[in-house]
């Protein structure tokens, strides 16, 4: 047989082999093993090099455990709803459908030349009515459990992308689309009840085997807070009063004033006659600001509304300010400020010459010098009238019950989590099944209805209102209500390119269900995800968003289990040449297709992992790809010319198949991919040197073709066949090793004298000290001039002579 390897003919041949005969036959008799990759938007530039990176891993984690005898589930789809394709429909002059259509069958082709095991029958598309029927059937069932309502409401506004969106789609304040800066639009939104679930997405994450970056990320956005919310009485209308959230009710002496987002509802009625131009005009200011912007501004601004609170403690007058810094939907749009103890409440208090009264000192002094604020919350507390003396740490844990007591407040926990804001005004999405009725009011589309089926349109184009473009489709939306039979018209807006995304791994294992979402029988067998892989990025908005949907679906007995994923791993990018990210804007977009062509799908896989540890980002090189390749050259020459000679089995080589066994297994199981990479190359070069001096036994090379096929699969299937087997690689079992055959016979040790080394030799592992001395003198005798005073022997680490 040729000894040089012709990458293309083995992996065509083997890929027609697996197309034929699949080597992950679906059987329910084997234990079930979920991998997982998060599915690719269907861009119009393809997939890159960096793309493969995730798909290879999960690839060889997924033949990694059909070797360990499981029946693996990895499947693939398409996230082809929502802006990103949508935008390049635009860009391109087509039509969304036509435009998407084209996308996938170019990525696909693309990620079949990856040599994945994907079982293709369970491929969804989230754009497929049959898919996104299901998608407007969980809508419905959050519709009639509470958790989907209508809210006119100041929304994040990407002024270039003409959308809303979702806070967690506009964090630094800007579009995580386009980059552009996101301003606030008032419009009436859909909105979905994420905060209900607040405590079970934080709770549930202690359990979860994800990296704690992420949790820590997740549990920052949720943001839950303990302390009180305390009422203050307005001075003019003592029948009200404006409610405030604090953690840090224990420095309620303190408030000097109060300050009021510029869009709370109680504003207007509060600002007197002398001050409304004033306030109306800062208000119409802070409406063109992001979020980002109003909190991250240095300089403080703001305008008093001319009234007064009371300090329910203290009965002391407390003035009602305006300020962007306040934001309405965080808390309750009102804070109360205690400047002594708040940089922020500090830094306003200067600037508007408002009172400053310090109610924590760390020694019990008057702080009356106070030169900067005091934010450290140990201390005992001043003016603070019957609290006066306290410890500021225990009254902080006791204030809220106390107030609560009081009927002054109550005490609660708030969270920095918003509800999700969960409708569009675009065109390529899930229609909201959703009917507006003028007797009816909002009526969900019966369930036998759906799926409300996206319309075709000619002009889908965003528009500057923030209107649908299927608010002009007059026959689509007119329709009759199907609770009273009379004239209504159908939601107008479409879903979030989230929607399709937060519950798609359920319906590939039932993909072809058209009765329910998914079989109980099946889910049960099937689900949940076992192993999750795909990039950090999608740490909040996705993984929260699929976590929320699985609970819920949870709670109406879809399924019995309330976390989607058990064990995540974030793979990191794959940069540039120079380390900067890939983008076909800045020409460094390196193609896998080239790649492929010069030197194989296996060696790009292999220099996929091998580039740098999995987890971290790594910049590309096209110089190692030339390595990994000649790696493959030299395994297949071992394995092709060492079998022909029929070498006997020796110690030796037992040892180092058993080493190669564990070291690969071990690292492989560590998820240490680019070290797993370099030790086939380091007992490939071992083997490679006994080949010389003697030969390599078929056993050894067995389970270095068996070893490899997670990794290089198509030239392990050939190696395997040309040592004689029919059947392929991943039938074999994954190999195990002996731990006592991997100990060494020999052990090298140092030999020193006074301490410094001045030679190392091999001595049998068990030898004896008189033995070893003996061996050592020997060695170092041209050294050993002077007087021997003492001879040191440390068994298995070294032999020391001590001289004068």
């Amino acid at each position: 047989m040729d000894t040089i390897y012709n990458h293309r003919a083995i992996e065509d041949k083997w890929r027609r082999i697996w197309e034929e005969k699949p080597v992950n036959p679906k059987d329910d008799k084997k234990p079930k093993y979920y991998c997982l990759d998060m599915f690719p938007y269907p861009s119009g530039a393809g997939l890159h090099v960096g793309h493969w990176r995730g798909y290879v891993i999960s690839d060889v984690w997924s033949r990694y455990q059909i070797m360990h005898g499981k029946y693996v589930i990895h499947p693939m789809g398409w996230d082809a709803f929502g802006l990103p394709a949508e935008n390049y429909a635009i860009k391109t002059g087509q039509h969304p459908s036509i435009s998407t259509a084209k996308n996938i069958a170019n990525i696909k082709r693309q990620v079949k030349q990856i040599g994945a095991v994907y079982d293709w029958d369970m491929e969804i598309n989230t754009t497929d009515p049959s898919y996104y029927k299901w998608t407007q059937w969980i809508f419905v069932q959050m519709f009639k459990h509470g958790l989907a309502y209508e809210k006119q409401m100041p929304l994040n506004w990407c002024p270039h992308c003409k959308a809303v969106l979702a806070n967690e789609e506009a964090e630094g304040g800007i579009c995580e689309r386009c980059g552009t800066p996101v301003t606030k639009k008032n419009l009436r939104q859909w909105m979905l009840k994420i905060t209900a679930y607040a405590d079970r997405l934080l709770d549930g994450l202690k359990d979860l085997d994800w990296p704690e970056k992420v949790k820590k990320m997740q549990t920052d956005w949720i943001g839950r807070s303990y302390g009180a919310e305390v009422d203050f009485p307005l001075k003019d209308q003592p029948d009200k009063h404006i409610t405030v959230f604090t953690t840090r009710p224990d420095t309620l002496y303190g408030a000097t004033f109060m300050v009021l987002s510029p869009e709370h509802p109680m504003v207007k009625e509060l600002t007197t006659e002398d001050k409304r131009e004033e306030v109306e005009a800062y208000c119409s200011q802070a409406a063109n600001k992001s979020n980002v912007d109003r909190v991250q501004n240095k300089e403080k601004t703001g305008v008093w509304t001319g009234s007064y609170a009371i300090d329910p403690l203290n009965g002391a007058e407390v003035p009602i300010w305006i300020s962007d810094y306040v934001l309405a939907d965080h808390g309750t749009g009102a804070i109360m400020c205690v400047p002594a103890h708040d940089q922020r409440d500090w830094d306003f208090a200067k600037k508007f010459g408002l009172k400053i009264i310090p109610v924590i000192s760390p020694d019990g002094s008057d702080m009356k010098d106070m030169k900067e604020p005091y934010v450290e919350a140990k201390g005992k507390m001043i003016n603070s009238g019957d609290w006066n003396g306290m410890d500021s740490d225990k009254l902080k844990a006791e204030a809220p019950d106390m107030i609560q007591k009081m009927g002054l407040g109550k005490r609660t926990v708030n969270y920095k989590l918003r509800d999700w804001v969960f409708s569009r005004q675009r065109y390529w999405g899930e229609p909201i099944p959703i009917i507006h009725c003028p007797k009816c009011g909002a009526v969900p589309v019966p369930e036998e209805d759906l799926p409300v089926v996206l319309p075709d349109v000619k002009s889908y184009q965003p528009t500057d209102t923030g209107e649908s473009p299927l608010a002009s489709m007059e026959d689509w939306v007119n329709t009759t209500c199907p609770c009273c039979g009379g004239p209504a018209k159908r939601e107008t807006n479409t879903m979030p390119q989230w929607a399709g995304s937060s519950w798609y791994y359920l319906r590939y294992v039932d993909v072809h269900n058209d009765k329910e979402l998914v079989s109980r029988d099946k889910a049960d067998k099937y689900l949940p995800v076992d192993m999750y892989i795909g990039g950090v990025e999608h740490a909040v908005l996705h993984l929260l968003y699929a976590r929320f949907w699985t609970k819920f679906l949870h709670d109406i007995g879809v399924v019995d289990f309330d976390e989607p994923f058990h064990k995540l791993f974030n793979q990191g990018m794959i940069l540039g040449p120079k380390g900067i990210k890939m983008s076909k804007s800045l020409g460094n977009v390196v193609s896998p297709d080239d790649m492929i062509e010069d030197y194989g799908c296996d060696s790009l896989r292999m220099y996929e992992l091998f580039i740098g540890p999995p987890e971290l980002d790594s910049a590309w090189d096209d110089r190692g790809i030339e390595g990994i390749n000649r790696f493959l050259k030299k395994v297949y020459k071992l394995v092709i010319e060492e079998s022909a000679k029929d070498a006997p089995e020796t110690k030796e080589l037992i040892r180092l198949r058993n080493q190669m066994v564990k070291t690969i297994t071990t690292r492989l199981e560590a998820f240490s991919l680019n070290t797993v990479v370099s030790g086939f190359m380091e007992y490939t070069n071992t083997l490679t040197d006994i080949a010389k001096k003697g030969g390599v036994d078929k056993k050894t090379l067995e389970t270095l073709a068996v070893l490899l096929a997670p990794f290089a699969p198509h030239l392990s299937e050939e190696l395997h066949q040309h040592l004689g087997y029919t059947s392929s690689v991943f039938e074999e079992k994954w190999p195990e090793w002996d731990e006592k055959l991997t100990e060494e016979d020999e052990i090298k040790m140092p030999v020193q004298i006074n301490g410094k080394t001045k030679a190392v030799i091999s001595l049998p592992k068990d030898i004896d000290k008189e033995s070893a001395l003996k061996a050592a003198r020997e060695e170092i005798s041209d050294r050993l001039t002077g007087n021997v005073v003492k001879e040191i022997f440390v068994p298995g680490r070294i032999i020391n002579f001590v001289m004068r």
